[in-house]
C-alpha cells in the first residue's frame, strides 16, 4: 500500500484511498458525473493526489491548472475546461477568486506549512477563508463511495500556452484493454515494471509540478502502483539530494535544468550524501546538453534514462544509459506500439538521416481531442500521425535525434538554421551556465541568429568572446549576430526556457509573425 511524506507528516496510503472514497461520494452529491470535470488549482500536496483519486473514481477528469496563472489564465482554463468543481489551495484561492466562473462549486484546502514556508505564504493567508467550503472538513463529513468506481479517464492535461492559451488535451475514455495496455507503457518508460512484486521498494520523490502532463502521469501511477512517495515541496538541489540519502530513494522523474543546478553544487555539498539506493532515473520535457548528461552518468551511474513523447502523443521513445552512450544526443528509439516518421512539408517520409518535422503516435493509448475544438486537433494530424512540433532525424539504428522546435527554426538568406545546435555548442563553453538562441528580425537576410547567455559563477563572457568559440565550431552563418548576457533566464516549471519571453520584444511593431 502507498505511503505519501510530505516535510515530516506521512499518510498512509489506506487512509488517502479512504479520504478519496470519501471525496468521490461528495464528488457525486454535487452532481459531478462521468466525464465531467473537476478542476485542481494546487501546488504538489496530499490534496492533489486526493481530489485527482476521487475525480477518477467517478469517472471525471481532473484537470490540473498551472497555479502560477493570473486571472484572465485561470479564468480561461476554468471556463474552457467546464469545470463543475474547482478544489484550490487557500492562498491561490485568495490571489485568483475573481477568476472563478459563476455556479462552479469551489472547495478550498489549507495551504499546509511545508508549502506555506517553501512559498513564502503568510500564517492567515494558508487558512481556509470561513465563508468557503473547507476541503478536509467537507470531505470528512461524507460517507465512503456508495457506486462502483469508475475507470479513471486520465486527466486533461493544458499545454503551456507559450505561444497563446493553452490547449486541453483530453483522451477519450479508454476501453479496459487501453486502460492495461497504457499503465503497462508508462510502467515500463518509468522503470516500475520490474519492482510491481514488492510495490513497497519503489521509493520516489516528486520533482516537478502536477500540472504538467509528465510530472502528472509520473506521480499519479507511483500513488496507484503502491510506492511511497515524497513530495518535495519546492524543487531543491541538495534537498533533493537529502531526500534521496534520507529516503532511500529508487526511482526518479526529473528535468534537465535540475541536473544543470545538481551539477553547479560544490563538490564537498555532492560527496555528503549516499545516492546507491538509486535505481532509475529518468529524464523528458526539455532537451539535455550531452555534456551535462554525461556527467549525470559519470556521478549517478547508469541509472540514467530518457524519453521523448508529449501531452498528446504520451511516450514514443525511450533509451537507458548505455543506448545513449553508444548513440550520444539521441532520446530514443521507439517504445511499446509507438509509430515515428520524419516528413518534409508536403507530409512525405524521408530517409534516415534527413531533417523534418517529426511525426508520431503510440497506438497503445486512446485518442485525444483539444478541449471544445475538434478543428484544432485535426490540424495536428500529419500523414496519419501527430506532429508535437519539433524537427529532427533518425539514424540508421532507428534512434530519434531532435534539431529543435519547428516553430524556433530560423531562416537566415534563406537557410534552415536550428538554434538547438548553436545551444548545444553554447553549453559546452566555460563559464556558460545556460543559453537561448532564436531568431530576430533582419532588414537583408529576414531573420538573424540572437542568443541570450547566463553566465557561470565567476563567468566573465564578453559578446566578442562568444562569437570567437563558436567561429571556430559551428559554420560562420549560423554564429550569432548579437549576444546578450542576462543573470537568469525566464523559465517554465518543466525547465524549459520561456523563448517567448526574451523573443517577442523583437518583434513588436514589426508587423510580422514569428
Amino acid at each position: 500500500m502507498s505511503r505519501y511524506i510530505l516535510g515530516e507528516r506521512t499518510m498512509d496510503g489506506a487512509v488517502m484511498q479512504e479520504r478519496a472514497e470519501r471525496a468521490a461520494q461528495g464528488l457525486v452529491e454535487l452532481g459531478v458525473k462521468a466525464e465531467d470535470v473537476v478542476a485542481l488549482f494546487l501546488r504538489n500536496d496530499f490534496a492533489f493526489i486526493e481530489a485527482s483519486l476521487a475525480a477518477g473514481l467517478v469517472g471525471a477528469y481532473p484537470t490540473p491548472v498551472n497555479w502560477h496563472g493570473t486571472v484572465p489564465e485561470a479564468a480561461y482554463v476554468f471556463t474552457d475546461c467546464g469545470a463543475r468543481v474547482i478544489v484550490i489551495h487557500a492562498d491561490l484561492y485568495r490571489s485568483i477568486k475573481a477568476a472563478i466562473p459563476v455556479g462552479v462549486t469551489v472547495l478550498v484546502a489549507e495551504t499546509p506549512p511545508e508549502l506555506a514556508e517553501a512559498y513564502g505564504v503568510a500564517a492567515e493567508d494558508a487558512r481556509v477563508p470561513e465563508d468557503c467550503i473547507d476541503w478536509g472538513k467537507w470531505l470528512e463529513s461524507k460517507s465512503r463511495l456508495a457506486t462502483t468506481p469508475a475507470e479513471p479517464p486520465g486527466s486533461i492535461i493544458y499545454t503551456s500556452g507559450t505561444t497563446g492559451f493553452p490547449k486541453g488535451v483530453r483522451r477519450h475514455p479508454p476501453t479496459p484493454e487501453e486502460a492495461v495496455a497504457g499503465r503497462n507503457l508508462l510502467l515500463q518508460g518509468f522503470g516500475l515494471a520490474p519492482h510491481l512484486d514488492n510495490p513497497a521498494g519503489i521509493i520516489t520523490v516528486l520533482t516537478g509540478p502536477m500540472y504538467h502532463s509528465a510530472p502528472n502521469a509520473y506521480g499519479m501511477l507511483c500513488a496507484r502502483a503502491g510506492a511511497t512517495v515524497v513530495i518535495e515541496p519546492r524543487f531543491d538541489p541538495e534537498e533533493l539530494l537529502a531526500l534521496i540519502d534520507r529516503h532511500k530513494v529508487t526511482h526518479l522523474h526529473m528535468v534537465p535544468i535540475m541536473f544543470n543546478r545538481l551539477l553547479r553544487l560544490p563538490d564537498e555539498v555532492k560527496a555528503k550524501y549516499d545516492l546507491s539506493s538509486l535505481k532509475f532515473v529518468v529524464h523528458a520535457a526539455a532537451p539535455v546538453s550531452p555534456p551535462i548528461k554525461r556527467a549525470m552518468i559519470e556521478w549517478w551511474g547508469p541509472v540514467i534514462n530518457e524519453y521523448y513523447g508529449s501531452t498528446e502523443t504520451s511516450m514514443v521513445v525511450f533509451c537507458d544509459a548505455d543506448e545513449w552512450l553508444a548513440h550520444p544526443g539521441t532520446v530514443g528509439k521507439p517504445i511499446g506500439n509507438a509509430e515515428i516518421l520524419i516528413i518534409d512539408k508536403e507530409g512525405n517520409a524521408l530517409p534516415t538521416g534527413e531533417i523534418g518535422e517529426v511525426v508520431a503516435r503510440n497506438r497503445t493509448i486512446p485518442d485525444f481531442t483539444y478541449q471544445g475544438d475538434d478543428a484544432k486537433r485535426r490540424a495536428a494530424e500529419k500523414a496519419g500521425l501527430i506532429a508535437p512540433g519539433d524537427v529532427g532525424y533518425l539514424d540508421a539504428d532507428g534512434f530519434l535525434y531532435l534539431c529543435d522546435r519547428a516553430k524556433d527554426m530560423i531562416i537566415s538568406g534563406g537557410a534552415n538554421i536550428y538554434p538547438a545546435e548553436i545551444e548545444a555548442e553554447l553549453h559546452k563553453m566555460p563559464g556558460v551556465a545556460d543559453c537561448a538562441v532564436f531568431g530576430i528580425p533582419d532588414e537583408e537576410f529576414g531573420e538573424a541568429v540572437c542568443a541570450f547567455v547566463q553566465p557561470g559563477p565567476g563567468g566573465d563572457l564578453t559578446e566578442r568572446d562568444v562569437r570567437a568559440y563558436l567561429r571556430e565550431r559551428i559554420a560562420g552563418y549560423k554564429v550569432p549576430k548579437t549576444v546578450h548576457f542576462a543573470a537568469d533566464l525566464p523559465r517554465e516549471d518543466s525547465g524549459k526556457i520561456f523563448k517567448r519571453k526574451l523573443r517577442d520584444p523583437f518583434w513588436e511593431g514589426t508587423g510580422r509573425s514569428i
